[in-house]
C-alpha cells in the first residue's frame, strides 16, 4: 500500500505494513517502546528550540531555511514512527532517528516560502486543528487498545482498524508539520493515507 497518488499536501503518510504481528512484542508493546519514549522527550525539547530558531527565521527571511526544515521533519518522521509502533500500526521495532524505511512513514515536502503573516500568528490558527489532534489521539488509543486484543488473539492488526489508526495519525502528522512550520498548508481530514 502506498500514499494515494491524487494527494496534494505537502504532508502524507506512506502506509506499507502486512498486518502481520508477533504475538510476544504485541503484548511487551508499550515496555519494548520506552527507550523510544525517552528519545522522543529528549529530541521534542530540542525541537522546541530549534521551532524558536526556525520561527524567527522564517519571519525574517520568509521560509524556514534548508537545515532547520530537515532537523524539524526529521522529528516529525521519528514520532510518527514511534507514535506508528506504539500503536500496532506497524511490527518492526522502529529505528532510532528518521532514516532508512519504515513500514508506517511521513512524505515531508522541502521548505517552501511561507507567508510571514501565517508564520506569525501560527500558533493561533493551529489552535483548532490541535484540538482536533487531541481528539484523534485519545480515538487512537482506543484503537489501539482494541486492536492490542485483536493482534494477541490472531497474531495480525485487523485492516480496518489499521486504515483508521493510520488516517488519524495522518491528520496528527499535518498538525504537527503545520506547527513546526515545515509547511503552510493547514490539516485535511480529506482523503485517505493509503491506497
Amino acid at each position: 500500500m502506498s500514499e494515494t497518488p491524487t494527494s496534494s499536501h505537502p504532508i502524507g503518510l506512506i502506509v506499507a505494513d502486512d498486518l502481520r504481528r508477533s504475538r510476544l512484542t504485541v503484548f511487551f508493546r508499550l515496555l519494548l517502546a520506552i527507550p523510544h519514549l525517552i528519545v522522543l522527550a529528549v529530541w521534542g525539547l530540542v525541537a522546541e528550540l530549534a521551532l524558536v530558531v526556525a520561527w524567527v527565521a522564517a519571519l525574517v527571511l520568509g521560509r524556514v531555511p534548508d537545515g532547520l526544515h530537515g532537523f524539524l521533519a526529521s522529528f516529525v518522521r521519528y514520532s510518527t514512527r514511534v507514535t506508528a509502533y506504539v500503536f500496532l500500526l506497524a511490527e518492526p521495532f522502529p529505528p532510532f532517528g528518521s532514516g532508512g524505511s519504515y513500514p508506517i512513514d511521513v512524505r515531508i515536502d522541502g521548505p517552501a516560502p511561507q507567508n510571514r503573516l501565517g508564520v506569525f500568528f501560527r500558533l493561533v490558527l493551529a489552535i483548532p486543528a490541535i484540538l482536533l489532534t487531541y481528539v484523534f489521539r485519545i480515538v487512537n488509543q482506543v484503537v489501539a487498545f482494541l486492536g492490542w486484543f485483536y493482534a494477541l488473539a490472531l497474531g495480525r492488526m485487523n485492516e480496518g482498524m489499521r486504515n483508521i489508526s493510520a488516517w488519524l495519525l495522518r491528520y496528527e502528522a499535518q498538525t504537527y508539520a503545520y506547527v513546526f512550520l515545515l509547511t503552510s498548508r493547514y490539516p485535511s481530514l480529506a482523503g485517505a493515507p493509503t491506497a
